[in-house]
């Protein structure tokens, strides 16, 4: 089978395709012809050895992704060959044309769900969920601010946001992408390449600030924002898009008593996999309902996944990546 190997870490256009062996699953394990992956920020960080995660080398990336079961491994008596599912291999993987998981990471995949929204739903969608549901415990009537609301985890948080009954500022860096935001629900735009940020998110909210502030950017904006937040707010750390891991100036919680609130997925996953599950479920309600939908930016080949991550790393995108293995 061709697989996208990682022999050293460093350039994205260093990747190669190989052929390799097949997987064998092992006990508790499938295997599954992959048809669409989902492409995501952290795999192009991953592949440049920036990410918290480090494979022993060499390493296939990939981690979201929809796919057929071709076999199964010992011990798995839910489910059957020809069952197409979505996947979350925490050990990567993805970026091929077969590849193992732990059956408990398996998600039958809705009929009405086509592959390439089945491989793009888990990561940002299920971030999002988590972080607005669980760990901002977001209410209905609360003030969300969704920075990145054009990118594949942002337009989620939007979404999401709506569903959840928020009034959603989208924050974006061009009017096109705030467009975008608009389309999937935002109910007011700050463009910040030439608005201040605190300022414009202060006189939104009439001077109280944000309740919710989710931050999948980090850096300049992530300080703008910890100046505008409300009293009893949580601004929610997603991740460092922009490439700059921020300081907090811990005077302002204090002063302001908002908290700052980490958001894991990928630990969420493995330490409440039932919690996970029945997220899930809302999100595929949601879904069939049409209040979450996928929007795909572009879909490469297999054979171009280095390009699809550096048009996911140089945060152009709008919305979503997809590699496709036919």
């Amino acid at each position: 089978m061709k697989a996208v190997v990682c022999e050293q870490y460093g350039s994205i256009d260093n990747l190669t395709i190989k052929e390799v062996n097949d997987p064998t699953p092992g006990k508790g394990e499938v295997l599954v012809k992959v048809k669409a992956v989902g492409v995501n920020f952290p795999d192009g960080l991953l592949v440049q050895g920036l990410y918290q995660a480090k494979p022993e080398l060499p390493f296939t990336p990939g981690s979201e992704f929809c796919g057929e079961i071709e076999s199964l491994g010992e011990g798995v008596p839910h489910l059957k060959p020809g069952r197409r599912v979505i996947c979350m291999s925490p050990s990567f993987g993805a970026f091929a044309e077969k590849a193992v998981v732990n059956c408990m990471m398996t998600i039958p995949v809705p009929p009405d769900m086509p592959d390439h929204d089945a491989a793009n739903i888990l990561c940002a969608h299920g971030t999002a969920h988590h972080a607005l549901k669980q760990r901002a415990q977001l209410k209905q009537g609360e003030t969300l601010v969704v920075l990145g609301a054009a990118g594949g985890t942002g337009l989620a948080a939007v979404q999401i946001g709506k569903l959840m009954g928020a009034r959603v500022i989208a924050v974006c860096s061009t009017d096109e992408k705030l467009a975008i935001a608009k389309e999937n629900g935002a109910d007011e735009l700050i463009n910040y390449s030439n608005e201040n940020l605190k300022d414009r998110i202060k006189a939104l909210t009439n001077r109280k600030g944000a309740d919710v502030v989710y931050d999948p950017v980090g850096g300049d904006a992530f300080k703008a924002c910890a100046g505008a937040m409300a009293r009893n707010g949580r601004l929610l750390v997603i991740g460092f898009a922009s490439g700059t891991i921020p300081e907090l100036a811990v005077n302002l919680t204090l002063v302001k008593e908002y908290s700052v609130v980490g958001v894991f997925w990928g630990s969420f996953v493995q330490h409440e996999p039932k919690v996970f599950m029945e997220n899930m479920q809302e999100l595929f309600t949601w879904y069939k309902e049409g209040g979450v939908r996928i929007e795909i930016d572009s879909s490469f080949s297999l054979e171009n996944t280095a390009a699809a991550l550096n048009h996911v790393m140089g945060r152009q995108v709008k919305g979503k990546v997809v590699v496709t293995t036919n």
